[in-house]
């Protein structure tokens, strides 16, 4: 029997759709439906699993998974013995302190004595101990942001992407613990058959995500001011530099990348390229 290798995903929550995106990205079929705790991919040795998230460390440091996607968040938070292999990109966030928005806020000598709200009282604790502040921390699962409304606690610790949550809530940012996004975590103890088969994942991946952070462009450009544009585009070794039917015109091909794009794009205008168009690059293989 083929030998496979087990993955767990979030069953719900912010990261389960994107982490089931990468996965399809990277050319695996599998089906997901609705309830449905387990799927056996039809063209790669990956089994997937749909998992807590909160469990998910669990399960890889134990072996039911061999492999898992999480957020770094719970990654630091549980502290299991799984190490991480490869940062995914997508589902950034960051762990925060908030307090109520109507309060001033002079610094972390602020929160001395306060009673703080977190479902992540291992990350908050040791950043507490560090900077030598002295709290309370009430651990809940979920719905923290109402933790200060209540009157459970004077702050809350929790994640923040948009931090439209937070000012719904009446609540502020004041300090920033840490920064995440998601991870592929593995177990340490892996066979030499299932790290071969990671390394295919991880190759699938990576070719994603260089895609993404990648556009393709196509520009006409004189003859006369090619040395100069060549120099603009950066390529993955070189452009490519075609004729075109117009005399002392070229057709010049390259990948650039999506931070530097809008700069690059106003140096090649000014050099006098046109007709300049843009591509996305669905894989990219070096």
């Amino acid at each position: 029997m083929e030998k496979k290798l087990k993955i767990a995903i979030q069953k719900s929550g912010r990261l389960n759709e994107d982490s089931i995106k990468i996965l399809k990205e990277a050319g695996i079929e599998f089906q997901n439906g609705l309830n449905k705790l387990k799927a056996e991919a039809v063209n790669f040795p990956l089994e997937v699993f749909f998992l807590r998230d909160d469990d998910i460390p669990q399960y890889v440091e134990d072996g039911v998974a061999d492999i898992g996607i999480v957020g770094e968040n719970v990654f630091i938070e549980k502290n299991k013995q799984v190490k991480i292999v490869d940062r995914l990109g997508f589902g950034k966030c960051r762990l925060s302190i908030a307090i109520p928005k109507n309060q001033k806020y002079k610094g972390l000598s602020d929160l001395e004595g306060k009673r703080i709200a977190t479902s992540y009282s291992t990350v908050l604790s040791k950043y507490l101990k560090k900077n030598k502040i002295s709290a309370e921390i009430h651990e809940i699962s979920g719905s923290v942001e109402i933790a200060p409304g209540i009157g459970l606690a004077d702050a809350i610790c929790d994640l923040v992407s948009s931090g439209s949550t937070l000012f719904t809530n009446g609540l502020k940012e004041v300090e920033v613990i840490l920064k995440s996004e998601a991870v592929l975590i593995a177990n340490n103890n892996l066979s030499k058959e299932q790290q071969a088969i990671l390394e295919k994942l991880l190759f699938r991946i990576s070719s994603v995500k260089k895609a993404k952070s990648n556009k393709y462009i196509l520009l006409n450009a004189p003859n006369k001011n090619l040395d100069a544009i060549c120099k603009i585009l950066p390529g993955m070794k070189s452009p490519t530099i075609l004729p075109l039917a117009d005399k002392g015109w070229s057709s010049v091909h390259s990948v650039v990348n999506e931070n530097d794009f809008w700069d690059i794009i106003e140096k090649l205008k000014n050099k006098g390229a046109e007709g300049i168009l843009v591509v996305p690059i669905e894989k990219m293989i070096l």
